[in-house]
């Protein structure tokens, strides 16, 4: 489907808050995950930033976006290096984050990221298969590298719908496109539905099947 030059603009300034609002999310979690882990200050800005930018990075990496935006737009690394701050106010204060409240902050982080990453490839010519396998990288590569650097087991492996949700969100969010829709509403309807299997998942405990 083919955009217009305010249609383009717009969808751009769509891909980019997502972009930005999924990486201070994400950086509030990993920051969140090495003050759990005990890390020093150092030690818990290198995790937000792996976690809140790791995913993006592969992704222009992949996409041949060299080098990545991330590393190009200085709102990344301030956005991460606030969120860190965020999470340190609130381990200092003693501020008690429910389990609810993580999974529903990290269901979020997870559908902003699929939709940044499944638009940023579509608009760089990828076809459908690809774009939406780059949009569930975008989602979950930050958190797989932020939990092989705090020695887990990575929760894409562990949480059955977490990778699939963000693979349902790109894929729903292109055949939105495909039918007609606008470029941001096709996004919206994406973002909302991976939010919604993430939540789903989380709520009703839902598994994958399992060998044996």
């Amino acid at each position: 489907m083919q955009c217009s030059a305010s249609e383009s603009a717009g969808l751009a300034r769509v891909v980019l808050v997502a972009d930005l609002a999924g990486t201070f999310v994400f950086a509030i979690e990993g920051a969140l995950s090495a003050i759990h882990a005990g890390l020093d200050l150092l030690g818990i800005l290198v995790i937000a930033f792996v976690a809140s930018l790791g995913g993006g990075i592969a992704r222009d990496v992949l996409l041949g976006a060299a080098p990545p935006a991330s590393l190009r737009d200085p709102r990344y690394p301030l956005l991460t290096a606030m969120a860190a701050a965020v999470a340190i106010g609130l381990a200092l204060a003693h501020v008690p984050l429910p389990g609810l409240a993580l999974a529903t902050l990290d269901a979020a982080g997870l559908a902003l990221f699929a939709v940044a990453g499944t638009e940023k490839s579509l608009a760089h010519g990828v076809n459908a298969v690809t774009a939406a396998m780059f949009g569930m990288l975008t989602a979950v590569g930050g958190g797989m590298a932020r939990d092989i650097l705090l020695a887990q087991v990575p929760a894409v492996l562990r949480a059955d719908f977490y990778a699939t949700a963000a693979l349902a969100g790109a894929i729903i969010l292109i055949i939105a496109q495909r039918a007609g829709l606008p470029p941001r509403v096709a996004s919206i309807i994406g973002g909302a539905s991976c939010f919604a299997l993430r939540m789903a998942g989380v709520l009703g405990h839902w598994q994958l099947p399992r060998v044996g």
